[in-house]
């Protein structure tokens, strides 16, 4: 074993617990198969709970198990046991990355005048309603409960039948929310239409510049999709860029209120 580690395990020694210094022996013993198993299978091999594992590593100056792991990939450098934990730790760095751009990129395309420009519009309006479908529903959720919260009237309709009715129906005086990732829900397009028909303003939050959405709403605020996902045969993709948008508008909306 390396001195760094072993160094840690003496500095704490004398506030680990039984069941911690039990732990750390196994691992001394069996290191060799420590790259291979996960925090459950060590569990159950050293027959100790993953909460005295995550503990154990915490003591030790680790934030985890994986990261005692990785940390032991570098002291181990030469030996091919470690290679799949190399693999593991870049694998979890892209998906930090893929959330990561998302987010920067997403504030990095919002233009403040813009952001302005669509505050203005919901402090001066009667009502708030909101369109949204899948799994932007619950972004628009949270929306309309923050703005209820300030005193703002909020509605939020997610039926596609109950949104094609309503859409007809709104007062000019209020002003339209929709929350769609891509743009094109056929039911929230056709809503669009009515609104631009009827004079109701309308502001978009998406990440899909082109799309039908886009060109029908009065103001959109777009915010930076990543092209890799990670369900791929499913349309569940993140709504991470859009959830930064309405926690902005939400955020700025409080500050001004």
């Amino acid at each position: 074993m390396s001195m760094t580690f072993l160094n840690r395990v003496k500095n704490e020694h004398d506030s680990l617990r039984e069941t911690e210094r039990y732990l750390i022996n196994y691992v001394k013993q069996n290191i060799n198969e420590i790259p291979q198993i996960s925090i459950v299978k060590l569990s159950e091999q050293a027959n100790v709970s993953t909460a005295t594992i995550v503990r154990t590593m915490q003591k030790l100056g680790y934030s985890g198990f994986t990261a005692f792991k990785i940390h032991l990939k570098d002291e181990f450098a030469a030996s091919p046991e470690f290679s799949i934990v190399e693999k593991i730790d870049k694998e979890i760095q892209e998906a930090i990355l893929k959330n990561e751009q998302e987010v920067v990129k997403t504030i990095e395309l919002l233009e403040s005048g813009t952001i302005e420009d669509a505050l203005q519009k919901i402090i001066h309006s009667s009502k708030i309603t909101i369109f949204a479908r899948g799994f932007s529903e619950l972004i628009a959720k949270e929306m309309m409960v923050k703005f209820q919260l300030l005193g703002k009237s909020c509605e939020l309709h997610d039926d596609p039948n109950i949104i094609r009715t309503i859409s007809t129906k709104i007062d000019k005086k209020s002003i339209v929310i929709f929350v769609s990732l891509n743009g094109k829900t056929e039911e929230l397009v056709e809503a669009a239409a009515n609104c631009q028909e009827n004079g109701v303003s309308t502001i978009l939050l998406t990440a899909n510049q082109s799309s039908p959405l886009y060109e029908l709403c009065e103001i959109s605020l777009v915010g930076f999709k990543s092209e890799k996902s990670y369900f791929p045969d499913y349309e569940v993709r993140s709504r991470l860029p859009i959830q930064v948008i309405a926690r902005i508008i939400l955020d700025a909306y409080a500050i001004r209120m």
